[in-house]
């Protein structure tokens, strides 16, 4: 995993704080988003499991946060990442992916009815070395595009996972299978907050991920979020 998957953040807040920020109110339940991209448009489900990172992406986009701003960080086979607040006119060259929206949500692991697979919605965060708890980034995200691996490369996967969970994630059998045909990135699980998916668009993501990039990912013809529009409460 490259270090840049982990945006460097300058401040935390607490869960208390982060409710806060939300208000007070907070729906139940999923939420949609619809993300209209230079590439075309990408409809989000939030999941109501994950309610700090649903609430906070649902106020994020109501203030129009993640407008124009780029996917910074492109790998084929892997994941297409947005979130970054200096992308918006940063010239072409310029290293991205330092910047978020200054504060950290607690984790919200629910695995495995939440996993990486294919299309997964999950929460950019700085290493382990520096947050043992996991808590993900206020504002990046990635979505997941992956590849399918067979039984064998699972099996060495799921010795990393355990070594990286303490023994706690086990693929089951059910996401084995998907990750076989479908695809994903399963070495991340149980380690990131996944708080939702694509529904419509998942072309697009396809089209994302196989862009040209850099050597540290960006694309060479920048990918932008002309708007994030939240389409149901």
């Amino acid at each position: 995993m490259q270090k840049r998957l982990f945006p460097r953040i300058a401040a935390a807040a607490s869960a208390l704080l982060l409710l806060a920020a939300c208000g007070q109110s907070r729906s139940e339940g999923p939420a949609e988003v619809l993300l209209h991209t230079t590439a075309g448009d990408i409809r989000i489900e939030l999941d109501g499991r994950t309610p700090l990172h649903r609430d906070n992406f649902l106020k994020l986009t109501r203030e129009g946060f993640f407008d124009s701003v780029l996917f910074h960080r492109v790998i084929a086979d892997f994941m297409i990442q947005a979130g970054d607040p200096a992308s918006r006119r940063a010239p072409a060259g310029t290293m991205l992916g330092e910047s978020d929206a200054g504060y950290l949500i607690p984790a919200e692991i629910v695995y495995p009815a939440l996993a990486h697979t294919r299309g997964a919605l999950a929460a950019a965060r700085t290493s382990d070395e520096v947050n043992p708890e996991r808590k993900s980034s206020g504002s990046q995200f990635y979505i997941v595009w992956g590849k399918p691996f067979d039984g064998a490369t699972l099996d060495r996967i799921q010795q990393s996972v355990t070594a990286a969970t303490n023994g706690e994630i086990v693929i089951p059998d059910s996401l084995r299978t998907i990750y076989e045909t479908t695809g994903g990135t399963p070495f991340l699980d149980g380690q990131y907050t996944v708080f939702g998916r694509v529904t419509e668009g998942l072309e697009i993501v396809e089209a994302i991920q196989g862009v040209a990039t850099d050597s540290v990912g960006r694309p060479l013809e920048d990918v932008r979020i002309i708007r994030a529009e939240a389409v149901r409460k």
